[in-house]
């Protein structure tokens, strides 16, 4: 009897690829052929590039605006070259040399049936009574307790107090050094701050001052808005005024044009009572012309999201996928590759059109009438507007990355770009119309937060500011809103990343 030889058996591998050859550095290296030999995909990436910086060329052509003219004055600047508003009543004395005024503010009101947060009553030495001047000033306010301000720009703190309570005020010249002070009973003194103002040389005013904003008011339902501007005017009593080292009389002066008609001043029997209108403050910055240069971005991320979708989709729809899974069967590191080199190549891209879009539209805006100080120089140096040009690039990079995450988990190309629509572009044009709340409702807590990384206008908390949509204003800040959209980004591709383990290719 013959024994037959069983031959032996080759063991099972389940990769096409040799053993060595399978690692997420070669993935990578496999996906970014995929991406650069596919000549519709370069030109996906090639038409958002093209449309983003066009359409950001067409925004800045379209946008223009006139500052002023005929007689009307100059907008008055502060001592930092920004547009600001100083318009108040001041009843002062000089103060030639070092010094201490001291008041009890027994009484502030608003006189208007709206009261403006930032109205302010208080102390306050100022170089000279010309708008823009140098200034320290300790002041009460109605809803953020006592402040002290200088050079229109800066703001501390100094504790909660109520303006329907009695409050003394004090502060201190000592050369260009200035010292704020604040009491509940005139005994018990609490350093607020001191400033050094440059400004404050030589012989200046020192006294009592009050300034009422103008409120502005908004009503937007769906689609119907109605803004307007209510000037508005206060009510300050002084007693128990004390001031060291001032010479010559009381003088009472309007610093400016008073928004609200009348205002004025009296004394009898030490105490003074002061009725004002105006601000003190930086004027609200009204336009962002980094923003306005990378509007383009808001177009062109639909073709980035098209990229993103047919990256995964194209390969799903000819069957390619079960190539690429049968050589990687690590499903997961196929999308986690797939994302580094969509994000990747798109952040470069995008990078060149965002940095364009700024150059070329910056020259077209200063020529349509964006000009200093109402709408201040922009440089790419800038951190603001650096941030603003790399972070469009990003925002788009985080735009492709869960473009690709829809396009794993739906499997349908039209049904995935048309979602990446809905997420980004719909939202884009509803915020405009919907009631403001739900608005900025909506730039919160949808992927379109992402686009506050463009905003780079200055925000000022000691400033009511009335943050409209429609002036790319969103209410959450730039990372947060950045951070929304990464957050989303990861979370659909996560999403992707376990259905696509758990379902055939």
């Amino acid at each position: 009897m013959t024994a037959t030889q069983t031959p032996p058996v080759t063991p099972y591998r389940s990769s096409a690829v040799p053993a060595g050859r399978d690692g997420f550095a070669q993935l990578l290296r496999a996906e970014w052929t995929k991406l650069r030999t596919v000549r519709r995909w370069n030109l996906t990436l090639l038409g958002a590039v093209l449309v983003t910086v066009l359409i950001s060329l067409f925004t800045a052509s379209s946008s223009s605006v006139q500052l002023g003219g005929g007689d009307r004055p100059p907008a008055p600047t502060g001592p930092g070259g920004e547009q600001i508003l100083d318009s108040f009543r001041y009843v002062h004395r000089n103060l030639p040399a070092d010094g201490t005024v001291t008041v009890r503010i027994a009484d502030f009101r608003t006189d208007t049936s709206v009261t403006p947060e930032w109205a302010k009553a208080g102390v306050l030495v100022k170089k000279s009574d010309a708008q823009g001047a140098s200034y320290a000033a300790m002041m009460l306010t109605p809803e953020h307790g006592v402040r002290m301000q200088h050079d229109f720009v800066h703001d501390t703190s100094g504790g909660a107090a109520s303006a329907d309570e009695p409050r003394w005020l004090r502060l201190t010249r000592d050369g260009t050094n200035l010292t704020g002070y604040q009491s509940a009973d005139g005994k018990e003194w609490t350093k607020v701050a001191t400033a050094q103002v440059p400004g404050l040389t030589g012989t200046v005013q020192v006294g009592m001052f009050v300034a009422s904003p103008t409120v502005t008011e908004l009503d937007r339902q769906f689609g119907a808005a109605s803004i307007g501007d209510r000037p508005t005017r206060s009510t300050a009593t002084f007693d128990q005024v004390t001031v060291t080292g001032a010479q010559g009389g009381w003088q009472h002066t309007d610093i400016g044009e008073p928004p609200a008609g009348e205002s004025g001043s009296s004394e009898s029997g030490g105490t003074f009572t002061v009725t004002g209108s105006g601000d003190i403050a930086p004027a609200t910055q009204h336009g962002d012309l980094a923003m306005m240069s990378l509007s383009g971005t808001q177009l062109g991320l639909v073709l980035i999201g098209a990229l993103g979708v047919l990256f995964i989709t194209a390969e799903y729809r000819r069957g390619m996928i079960r190539t690429t899974f049968a050589a990687s069967p690590r499903r997961g590191r196929v999308l986690l590759a797939k994302a580094v080199v969509v994000g990747a190549v798109t952040f470069v891209a995008a990078l060149v059109a965002t940095v364009a879009s700024f150059l070329i539209a910056q020259p077209i805006l200063r020529s349509n009438g964006h000009k200093p100080p109402q709408f201040p120089e922009v440089s790419l140096t800038d951190g603001p507007v650096l941030r603003a040009v790399v972070g469009s690039a990003v925002l788009l990079a985080l735009i492709a990355v869960l473009a690709l995450g829809l396009g794993a988990l739906l499997r349908h190309t039209a049904a995935a770009i048309t979602t990446v629509v809905v997420l980004f572009v719909a939202p884009l044009i509803l915020v405009t119309a919907l009631p403001i709340g739900f608005a900025q409702f909506l730039q919160q807590v949808t992927p379109l937060a992402g686009f506050a990384i463009q905003e780079t206008a200055t925000r000022y908390d000691h400033v009511a500011r009335m943050c409209l949509p429609e002036e790319g204003c969103y209410p959450q800040g730039p990372w947060l809103g950045i951070a929304t959209l990464f957050l989303y980004a990861v979370a659909v591709l996560a999403l992707a990343i376990w259905r696509v383990r758990r379902r055939d290719a």
